[in-house]
C-alpha cells in the first residue's frame, strides 16, 4: 500500500477488487480540459480526487463535490455508477462472470 492509497482501501477492495483507489490533487491527476474548466472555486492543487486513474473511476466520498459533478459529465464514473450500470456492473466486462 502506498502513501497515496485511500484509507478506505479494505472496503473499496470488497466493492471493486479490480480497481486501485489513490488520492491525488487535480493538478496531479491531469484530468480532461472540460473537467478542469468546471472547477472555479479553488486552486487545482488544493482540490482532492480519490480515484483509479487508469479506469476513470472516482470515489465520491473522498472527492471534492464540485469536481465529482464535473467528472460525472465526462467519461468518468463514480464508483456506485461503475458498479451498477457501468463497466463494473453485472453486464460489464468488470462484472461477475456467468
Amino acid at each position: 500500500m502506498s502513501s497515496r492509497s485511500c484509507p478506505d482501501w479494505p472496503d473499496l477492495l470488497e466493492l471493486a477488487p479490480d480497481l486501485q483507489f489513490k488520492h491525488y490533487t487535480v493538478a496531479e491527476a491531469k484530468l480532461p480540459a472540460e473537467v478542469l474548466g468546471a472547477i472555479h472555486h479553488v486552486s487545482l492543487s488544493d482540490v482532492a480526487i480519490c480515484c483509479d486513474l487508469d479506469q476513470h473511476v472516482f470515489y465520491g466520498k473522498h472527492t471534492d463535490p464540485a469536481l465529482g459533478e464535473a467528472l460525472k459529465a465526462s467519461h468518468w464514473y463514480e464508483l456506485t455508477e461503475w458498479r451498477t450500470s457501468g463497466p463494473g456492473g453485472p453486464s460489464g466486462p468488470g462484472g461477475p462472470s456467468r
